[in-house]
């Protein structure tokens, strides 16, 4: 669920970008870097950590350049070390820099074909270079001397041919400019805006359309699922669609979580669509438990604040902000470990005992995914002096592992995975349990709006829209992305020379 963007504008973009890649660092939180081009030369970088620490006043000045991309990571494939930071650069051909926010299934299939017959080399396990690399492949096939619109939308058909999964990008091509595509699903968000510059149009894609309007933007459109498109280093904007059977199927749990509440994906508000989640639990509340005896509705902060409203509203039961958070942790779903998970609860919730003392309590989160903070949090409103404590959750449960970007990568770490929702509601410690259901989840996220053919639910559901997951490849996933290999990796780059970090940026 990375978070990328690409900017061609009249003057420099760098604080643009940066800006920008604030706005998206809920997307992401263990990695960003920016890449400019300044008259074919190739500024970068990129390493560790959230943006402010990233971005220093010296490279700052030193990305120079009026095109660039952007991106802010959380590991899904791959490491935690600088390597896996984006953007990726190779120089064959004309020098191609790129960001991505996705998974692909085949890319091992992809890897071998790009070593063994294309004759690339791939420097690390991440599929966003397998990306890059079957790009740059596509592009030089075409055989052309200098790179124009028609050679970028036939590489990029060449891309939607050979890469099966959820991915959005945005690359600088030098000397022509900025591209932007979207897989043939729309399976991850890309949005495109522009605004009036100094000497004539300038344009944007973000993966969410709250940066575009951060930065001054004006939003346009959604890309469309298997768009290109291409902003020549002048300012001129062309596109096309580049798939054989385009369908607009974006990822649901991009409404559930991951985006913000004030941006809008495919048509669809976030923040509408949350509180349609909420008003569509308290209903299945009242059908399953009309004598509910709940007190009161507290939320976990932040994202299932929207569903929480509408839910005490319909239920008649008195909303209360029961936690503080602490602004200064990270988003504990996003990141890389279990061990970190588990020890960012507590520093990141507390509670506030006179809301829980002696009272029922209804906690609504937007999901439960591994189960633990669900857990922990549930303690603790035992220990504030709940009586009783149910929980209730804005999405179905989470079953199966999410392939497309998404960090549930293995089965056996999520709650839900062969468990009944007794055996869930046993297992965090809750006295009632209330999940969504599937069909009222769409309904909600839908709000009656047709731009949309389908929904990718496959976390739920076990469909996978663009097919080809099997499970030898969920096998071979869960050996890569489990949390005790996460945990493994994180311990290594802890104990890594000081300096390792710095490898490309001295």
């Amino acid at each position: 669920m990375c978070g990328i963007a690409g900017i061609a504008a009249r003057d420099w973009v760098n604080q643009s970008l940066y800006d920008t890649l604030i706005v998206l660092q809920h997307r992401g939180q263990d990695a960003a870097g920016i890449a400019t081009s300044d008259n074919g030369r190739l500024h970068w970088r990129r390493s560790n950590g959230m943006v402010r620490d990233v971005f220093h006043a010296g490279h700052m000045l030193a990305l120079r350049g009026t095109v660039g991309i952007g991106h802010v990571r959380y590991p899904t494939a791959g490491g935690a070390g600088s390597s896996e930071a984006q953007p990726f650069y190779v120089n064959s051909p004309y020098g191609i820099a790129l960001a991505h926010n996705g998974n692909l299934v085949n890319a091992e299939e992809l890897r071998a074909g790009l070593v063994q017959s294309d004759r690339r080399h791939l420097n690390t396990e991440s599929d966003s270079e397998i990306l890059l690399n079957v790009f740059a492949h596509e592009l030089q096939a075409t055989g052309a001397c200098g790179v124009d619109e028609e050679d970028i939308f036939r590489a990029v058909a060449g891309v939607h041919r050979r890469c099966r999964g959820g991915y959005a990008a945005v690359a600088l091509v030098f000397g022509f400019g900025l591209v932007a595509f979207r897989d043939p699903h729309g399976i991850r968000p890309l949005a495109l805006g522009s605004r009036e510059g100094q000497g004539g149009t300038e344009y944007m894609v973000a993966s969410e359309s709250v940066a575009l309007s951060a930065v001054g933007f004006d939003f346009i459109r959604d890309v469309e699922p298997g768009e290109v498109v291409c902003v020549r280093e002048g300012g001129e904007l062309t596109a096309r669609q580049c798939a054989r059977e385009p369908s607009r199927s974006p990822c649901i749990f991009e409404y559930v979580y991951l985006a913000r509440p004030d941006s809008v994906l495919d048509g669809i508000s976030v923040y509408r669509a949350r509180l349609g989640m909420g008003e569509r639990l308290a209903e299945k509340i009242l059908r399953e438990a009309p004598d509910h005896g709940i007190d009161v509705v507290i939320p976990i902060p932040e994202t299932s604040r929207t569903a929480a409203l509408p839910l005490s509203a319909r239920l008649g039961v008195e909303y209360r902000e029961g936690f503080v958070k602490n602004r200064y942790v990270g988003r504990t779903f996003i990141m890389p470990g279990q061990l970190e998970r588990e020890r960012s609860v507590r520093q990141k919730l507390n509670a506030i005992a006179s809301e829980f003392e002696g009272r029922n309590v209804l906690l609504v989160d937007d999901s439960i995914v591994r189960g633990t903070t669900s857990r922990q949090i549930i303690d603790m409103a035992r220990d504030a002096g709940a009586r009783k404590v149910y929980f209730a959750s804005g999405a179905p449960p989470v079953r199966y592992p999410n392939v497309y970007g998404i960090d549930m990568p293995t089965s056996r770490e999520l709650i839900a995975f062969n468990r009944t929702e007794e055996q869930i509601r046993a297992e965090i410690g809750a006295d009632r349990l209330f999940y969504q259901d599937i069909d009222d989840l769409m309904r909600a996220v839908a709000g009656g709006q047709s731009l949309v053919d389908d929904f990718d639910t496959s976390c739920f559901t076990g469909d996978y829209v663009t097919g080809g997951v099997t499970e030898a490849f969920l096998r071979r996933q869960d050996e890569l992305r489990n949390d005790a290999e996460k945990d493994r990796r994180a311990s290594d780059l802890r104990h890594a020379p000081a300096d390792l970090e710095l490898e490309a940026w001295r």
